[in-house]
């Protein structure tokens, strides 16, 4: 059985709002979809000042978790 198709869009809003609802993640954090084939997964990407604040790696370690979950749920179109 398939998966739901959401779009990269969807997919980085329904991040965003699960990192909100967790931790407070500094301003400036860029969130990519990465494919590889049929699977997916989240990638964060952000300036040396955003990778310096705190709460940056936690944030990057929730966003993997997030991707984990939502790619076992959704494919993306």
């Amino acid at each position: 059985m398939s998966k739901p198709v959401k779009t990269e869009a969807e997919l980085i809003a329904m991040a965003r709002a699960e990192l909100k609802a967790h931790l407070d993640c500094p301003e400036g954090i860029m969130i990519a979809v990465l494919r590889d084939g049929d699977s997916w997964e989240f990638r964060a990407k952000a300036d040396e000042l955003t990778v310096a604040k705190p709460g940056y790696p936690e944030c990057v370690a929730m966003l993997v978790q997030i991707g984990d979950h939502l790619s076992k749920q959704y494919d993306v179109g």
